[in-house]
């Protein structure tokens, strides 16, 4: 298929809107990231507080995926990307009207509702638009959007903020997001394989999927992997600049390159561990993320390894096979999620799956910080990663050995 055919067929077409909004969204909510510091010296916020806005935009995602998923189930996608586009954008702009840090930090939460719940709603959008073998290329490719946003809000952001004021970054950020949004609910449709709309669906029918999704142990697997692979790729963005500035004595301005280096082929392989899961393994996503766990446990043992004074280009491999891996999971991971129940619950399945992977995020980081502390290196710290690492490969087994028994199963009723 060249490429002229697949940007005419219209779930090419709904799949490049879909991962324009994901950009942007990413490109607002991880601008918290390198603005930071300009937030912090402007309300004088201290090195803990400064790390709170990140987390409270993930605990606004902890909240709002799983409503969402709900919601997306029930009303399709289109109506919400609108939705939710305006929350975080809106949620950004009142934020740069305080001085108070936790007034500024509750609207940053609210951000985050949106922020969170546009991946289950994006998510269904792919399950309806896509088939199974093109599922994994179509996921990586919106999830791509991700780390793209967030390497754009470093590489744009930053130095609007420098020049204008953090305030003027972020709400000129925002309102891009929103006017996306609009554009997007006239452009982007749901597919006609989407169940019809049914906004009258009771309450209960969410708590009965809710517990059949809390009973489906192949999907807590997921999820309960997801939440180590969560947190180790946080860890790697949250103190690889501080790791090769400190220890490695690399100037800031190549260590934040490092950054750059690192999200840039985690959006390279969210693509490629898609592509391969369809080409080469028929779908298969577990032994897929079996793989990159293997591959980041071993790129984190070799970051603990490293002397002191280790130049930067020996770094440059190392970190972005390290981003690959553990930046590229999440198309994966949120295919897995989706069909590991019926299509009609697919949102609902990926928000629940999104809620329990976002704890990794949250927690790991200051587990990390803690065991530099502790240790006073930060060999410690990327040891933690390897052996989370290692508990989500166990974890993965036992869910590859669970679908091997239930496809055995499946195989003796049909004889």
């Amino acid at each position: 298929m060249n490429m002229k055919r697949m940007l005419i067929e219209p779930h090419w077409q709904m799949l490049i809107w879909l991962l324009i909004v994901q950009v942007l969204v990413a490109f607002v909510g991880r601008g918290l990231v390198p603005l930071g510091v300009l937030i912090g010296a402007d309300l004088s916020l201290s090195k803990a507080q400064i790390g709170m806005l990140p987390a409270g935009l993930f605990l606004g995602q902890a909240l709002a995926s799983i409503p969402a998923g709900f919601l997306v189930d029930r009303v399709g996608s289109r109506r919400l990307l609108l939705v939710l586009s305006t929350c975080l954008g809106t949620g950004f702009i009142l934020s740069t009207f305080f001085t108070h840090f936790w007034s500024m930090l509750l609207f940053v939460v609210i951000g985050g509702l949106g922020y969170g719940a546009m991946h289950p709603v994006s998510n269904r959008g792919i399950i309806y638009w896509f088939s199974q073998t093109q599922r994994g290329t179509a996921m990586g490719i919106k999830q791509m959007g991700v780390t793209l946003g967030s390497a754009l809000s470093a590489v744009i952001l930053l130095p609007v903020a420098v020049s204008y004021g953090w305030r003027t970054a972020m709400i000129g950020a925002a309102m891009l997001l929103i006017v996306t949004g609009i554009l997007s609910f006239f452009h982007y449709r749901d597919s006609e394989n989407a169940p019809a709309n049914n906004s009258k669906q009771r309450l209960s029918v969410f708590y009965r999927s809710m517990w059949g999704m809390i009973r489906n142990k192949s999907l807590l697997l997921v999820s309960l992997s997801a939440l180590g692979l969560n947190g180790a790729q946080m860890c790697l963005n949250t103190y690889l600049v501080l790791f090769a500035y400190e220890k490695l004595g690399i100037s800031l301005f190549l260590s934040g390159l490092l950054l750059v280096i690192s999200e840039a082929f985690g959006s390279f392989g969210r693509v490629a561990w898609g592509v391969i899961s369809d080409r080469i393994f028929n779908g298969e996503r577990i032994i897929i993320i079996i793989v990159i766990a293997i591959v980041s446990s071993i790129a984190s043992t070799t970051m603990a390894l490293l002397p002191n004074h280790t130049p930067f280009g020996v770094l440059v491999p190392i970190v972005a096979v390290f981003g690959f891996a553990v930046s590229g999971f999440n198309g994966i991971w949120m295919n897995l999620a989706s069909e590991l129940v019926p299509p009609e619950q697919a949102g609902i399945s990926s928000g629940l799956s999104i809620t329990i992977g976002s704890l990794g995020v949250m927690a790991a980081p200051p587990i990390f910080g803690l065991m530099v502390d502790l240790n006073g290196n930060y060999s410690s710290g990327w040891l933690f990663i390897t052996c989370l690492l290692g508990v989500v490969m166990a974890i993965l087994i036992v869910l590859l050995q669970i679908n091997k028994n239930k496809k055995a199963r499946v195989n003796e009723h049909a004889i």
